[in-house]
């Protein structure tokens, strides 16, 4: 069953980066290593059952073509930064296709052979896993290198639990490990290529155990359905668990494979094969288009009458005896220009942003809206301390927009200090396998947001407010993501609130 899991394991790893990443070298490379070791433990699983020469030159095909693909692997993961060349590729794969002829020879079956051929491939491994080390110490920078040395400590742990298979060869009682132990090197392998914005060890060990739960869950599910349907089944827990794994994280790819089969049978009927969730946000999609589209006809039913009522309160002020007629007017003018404003704020909301991408420095901005809020004595009591990093990067962004975006926290931190109070505007730079980034923090010590709220703060027209709307940090979000960056709060009533924003430059904004 060990020898079994690898096998499936080993398929559904190549076949998901075959599915979701078709031009990247890395993910491609190391999918044709899945697929190797695939081809050997089916050989060898299938070996086992039908005893053949066919099953055994599956299995020995498999093996030999390791070399090759994991330096291949090696090369592309480490940027070419290796003691291997591209001609050590060509060579191992020539040398391989020697070793295949020799299938067919006396040679084949003489125990020094096999031996030489273990040791070949351990000896090409550990040289891959020495320029691992190479390149952490000399090349590696940042993410990158943290990622990678979570790869380099996980490597030779999997070889110590492998390790333990000698004890069950030799009659120890020892469960054998190393197919089961590969497998889980594979997939954090996968997890460590394939979810580059995991960047820290307890992100990947939560990415892990959402498998895990998953896995645990269907587990008590089986037993469950068997122990009140069944009379028991003769299977061992510990294939039940590895049938398990398999099926859950075989799941996501064949989904995607079924709903491109039936989607070119059936091309008129997309939704069929759709989730009730993916079908919710289609929905919210189509309502968010057609509030693009009504918000400016609304906007401007609104605005007109608007208009006439504020020019005749005007007109009737300018010809009104001073008095209560006179208040009552600067009330009508007042509200409507508060009208006016939530117009206003509900058509940023509703419209699509358009980002116009300029290369520029965030301190450079921070600094205009600190002048701009001392300069218009917006802050009244409200002490402002800046910690701007002296080498932040320059990146593209819109600098309106994330003017409105930081003077939108800023009137919130203003509103939430009426006795007055600290704002503290920080920003640090961040390192970051997709390119430079930028993280900033606006921290005030107001009377901070309930726990109940917290959950709502981002959506449309929720407020706290008297005379609030509920958009500006709804805006703030949109902008935000439109930047491929993103933006959350944490909040203690009684000591205040910060906000954090990441702000990158998301791949289809990037210029040519």
């Amino acid at each position: 069953m060990e020898t079994f899991t690898l096998a499936a394991v080993s398929l559904i790893i190549a076949i998901s980066l075959i599915i979701y990443k078709k031009n990247d070298p890395v993910q491609l490379s190391f999918a044709a290593l899945c697929l190797a070791v695939f081809v050997n433990k089916t050989g060898l699983f299938l070996n086992g059952i039908f005893i053949s020469d066919f099953m055994k030159f599956f299995e020995y095909a498999g093996f030999i073509s390791i070399p090759p693909l994991i330096i291949r692997f090696s090369r592309h993961f480490l940027k070419n930064q290796t003691l291997f060349s591209h001609n050590d590729v060509a060579a191992t794969s020539l040398f391989g296709m020697a070793l295949a002829f020799i299938f067919f020879t006396p040679l084949y079956r003489l125990s020094h052979f096999h031996v030489f051929l273990s040791l070949y491939i351990a000896c090409v491994i550990l040289l891959c896993y020495l320029s691992l080390i190479n390149y952490i110490k000399k090349k590696a920078s940042g993410v990158g290198k943290k990622r990678m040395g979570y790869l380099a400590i996980a490597c030779p742990v999997a070889a110590a639990l492998s390790a333990f298979d000698f004890l069950h060869y030799y009659g120890y009682g020892f469960p054998p490990l190393s197919n089961l132990v590969i497998s889980a090197l594979l997939y954090f392998t996968l997890l460590i290529i394939a979810y580059p914005h995991l960047t820290e060890l307890h992100e990947l060990m939560a990415k892990a155990f959402f498998i895990s739960i998953i896995t645990a869950f269907t587990v008590a599910l089986f037993y469950l359905v068997i122990g009140l349907f069944g009379k028991g089944t003769g299977l061992s827990f510990t294939h039940v668990l590895m049938a398990c794994f398999v099926i859950v994280i075989s799941i996501s790819p064949f989904k995607i494979i079924l709903e491109k089969i039936l989607s070119a049978v059936y091309p008129e009927s997309k939704d069929v094969f759709t989730s009730l969730y993916a079908l919710d946000t289609k929905l919210e999609k189509e309502r968010a288009l057609f509030l693009e589209e009504m918000a400016p006809v609304l906007a401007h039913e609104i605005r007109n009458p608007l208009g006439s009522i504020k020019g005749a309160a005007q007109y009737l002020k300018s010809e009104a005896i001073i008095g209560e007629h006179h208040k009552l007017l600067d009330v009508i003018v007042e509200e409507v220009d508060r009208l006016n404003s939530v117009v206003s704020q509900f058509l940023d909301y509703a419209k699509p942003h358009v980002v116009n991408l300029k290369t520029q420095n965030i301190n450079h901005v921070i600094e205009r809206v600190i002048s701009l809020i001392k300069t218009n004595n917006m802050l009244g009591n409200i002490a402002v301390e800046t910690d701007l990093h002296p080498d932040i990067p320059d990146i593209a962004f819109d600098g309106e927009q994330i003017t409105q975006v930081i003077l939108n926290i800023v009137f919130n931190a203003v509103d939430a200090m009426p006795a007055g109070g600290t704002l503290t505007i920080r920003t640090s730079k961040i390192e970051s396998e997709t390119g430079e980034a930028v993280g900033i923090s606006l921290r005030d010590t107001g009377k901070g947001i309930k726990r109940e709220d917290m959950r709502n703060i981002f959506k449309p027209f929720f407020t706290t407010k008297e005379r609030g709307v509920g958009l500006g940090l709804a805006i703030c979000q949109r902008i935000i993501k439109n930047h491929g960056g993103h933006i959350r709060v944490k909040s203690i009533p009684g000591q205040g609130t910060v906000f954090y924003i990441r702000l990158g430059v998301a791949p289809h904004l990037k210029r040519p």
